[in-house]
């Protein structure tokens, strides 16, 4: 009776200890994720010098510094905001990947559960769902990135193709049509990753996790995220906790949300352009 007691005080111990361990480690990455859009303004009539300010615009909007704080267990993370240099703050196009967060983006990966904020439409939304799991392929080949010697893995993920297309002018009901079955067709697209067993946590930028060590790379599509600076152990420690505020949806959910939003204002748009007549168009496909 008094070993097996002796046992329960032991293990409660080797708990206790591991938890504050867990919660004494902390580190933070940053990363810088770029991603890239073929953009076609021919027969638009827009003037050369607006054309440069929304490329410029569209650079400022698809090239973000994130920050991932972590944990043995848990991660935040969040977009590190800038000034606008354009000028441009209010004004201008936006563009978010459907399923981003706008917010705080929190994984526990002993749970395997996640925690998004976004805001949508003048709402907020909290994202709540199951992580993501990847079939990671071990490959052999290995760079430094920085200081750390990396290990490439890869996976396969199937997803709706990442397309966007601002039209503007006269365009017939064909190639509208055309234009709304794209919508629901599906893509396979290789991830690649790169990670480093010096920090052996299984942490990674935005959704991406699960291997046995810190994902310093991303390759995903039109989509590169590369790790620009590593703190460990910082003396002053953040709080690793997930949100609780915003409307709770899954990540189906909010997807369609999105969608129907956006079918909504793309119909709008198209008959406020049929009672224009305006003329010239620009594509943007992703």
């Amino acid at each position: 009776m008094r070993i097996l007691k002796y046992k329960s005080i032991l293990g409660m111990l080797f708990l206790i200890v591991n938890t504050i361990n867990a919660q004494d480690f902390q580190g933070k990455a940053t990363y810088l994720t770029k991603s890239s859009f073929d953009m076609d303004f021919s027969g638009s009539g827009i003037p050369a010098d607006r054309i440069k300010r929304i490329k410029e615009r569209m650079k400022s909007q698809l090239e973000k510094t994130y920050i991932l704080t972590f944990n043995k267990t848990a991660s935040i993370y969040k977009e590190e905001k800038k000034l606008d240099q354009t000028g441009n703050s209010r004004r201008g196009m936006r563009f978010m990947m459907m399923g981003g967060a706008s917010g705080n983006y929190y994984k526990n990966i002993q749970t395997k559960t996640s925690a998004k904020e976004s805001e949508f439409s003048g709402k907020k939304f909290l994202i709540k769902d199951t992580l993501i799991s990847y079939n990671w392929k071990m490959e052999q080949e290995t760079k430094m990135i920085g200081e750390n010697l990396c290990f490439k893995a890869t996976t396969v993920v199937e997803r709706p193709i990442r397309s966007a297309n601002f039209s503007f002018g006269r365009r017939n009901n064909n190639q509208d049509k055309k234009e709304d079955s794209k919508e629901n067709i599906m893509e396979l697209t290789i991830v690649t990753a790169w990670y480093t067993l010096n920090i052996p946590v299984s942490h990674g930028p935005g959704e991406y996790w699960g291997l046995p060590g810190l994902i310093l790379e991303i390759s995903d599509g039109n989509t590169q995220i590369l790790c620009t600076k590593i703190v460990m152990n910082p003396k002053e420690k953040s709080t690793i906790r997930e949100p609780k505020k915003g409307k709770v949806v899954t990540q189906k959910e909010y997807d369609k949300m999105v969608e129907d939003k956006t079918k909504e204002m793309r119909e709008r748009f198209r008959n406020e352009r049929k009672k224009s007549g305006s003329g010239g168009h620009f594509r943007i496909r992703g």
